[in-house]
């Protein structure tokens, strides 16, 4: 997740920004139930447009790393509105620019799939989690082996990454997560009518003490 430049980084904040009402129609009752509590200081890979920051409790330090500046300003309007206190950073998700073990929770929803090493970015996350500090995910996943989903999302891999800023619709985060060394993960599996990306996964991981 290197800072993007361009019309491609152009388009994508267009989208994300065109597209909250519908994340919050999609997501938003599990987003409700997983960043509740969350804090007091909170790390967001990807933090996008801002829409989670409703789902934070007003005066949560929220660290929002999201390396396209035009999502920038939706991010400000997001931290006005909702109340958390913005700390706003230009970053790689395998990068991130906070010390070890300087917050309690780390959430990533939709991004790990177009991160560059989701390996290192989960290290990372585990870096700057403290002792007993929760991971939070929701993410689309690649389908079970050896169905017609997943020979498709094989196949349509590239040019999806093309027309979605990188994101690989057959990328098994799940077993990313369960590898990455955190204790207590739980999954919960779902879908949602998005074709290509309809197999999604949430929940959370708990940082080793």
């Amino acid at each position: 997740m290197t800072p993007r430049r361009g019309l491609g980084a152009r388009w994508l904040a267009f989208v994300l920004h065109r597209g909250q009402a519908a994340d919050r129609r999609a997501y938003g009752a599990r987003k409700r139930a997983l960043l509740a509590g969350l804090g007091p200081t909170v790390v967001e890979i990807g933090a996008g447009a801002g829409v989670n920051a409703e789902y934070l409790a007003p005066g949560t330090r929220w660290l929002a790393v999201e390396p396209n500046g035009f999502l920038h300003a939706d991010l400000r309007r997001a931290a006005d509105r909702a109340g958390p206190v913005l700390d706003l950073r230009t970053a790689a998700a395998e990068a991130l620019p906070f010390p070890d073990a300087s917050a309690d929770a780390v959430v990533a929803t939709l991004v790990l799939c177009s991160v560059h090493d989701p390996a290192a970015a989960l290290a990372e996350a585990r870096r700057v989690l403290r002792p007993g500090g929760r991971f939070v995910f929701i993410e689309h996943v690649a389908a079970p082996r050896a169905t017609l989903l997943r020979r498709l999302q094989h196949v349509l891999r590239a040019p999806w990454a093309v027309v979605a800023d990188g994101c690989r619709p057959d990328r098994d985060t799940e077993a990313l997560i369960r590898a990455a060394g955190f204790t207590e993960v739980s999954v919960g599996r779902f879908r949602m009518p998005l074709g290509l990306v309809a197999p999604h996964i949430a929940g959370t991981a708990v940082n080793a003490v």
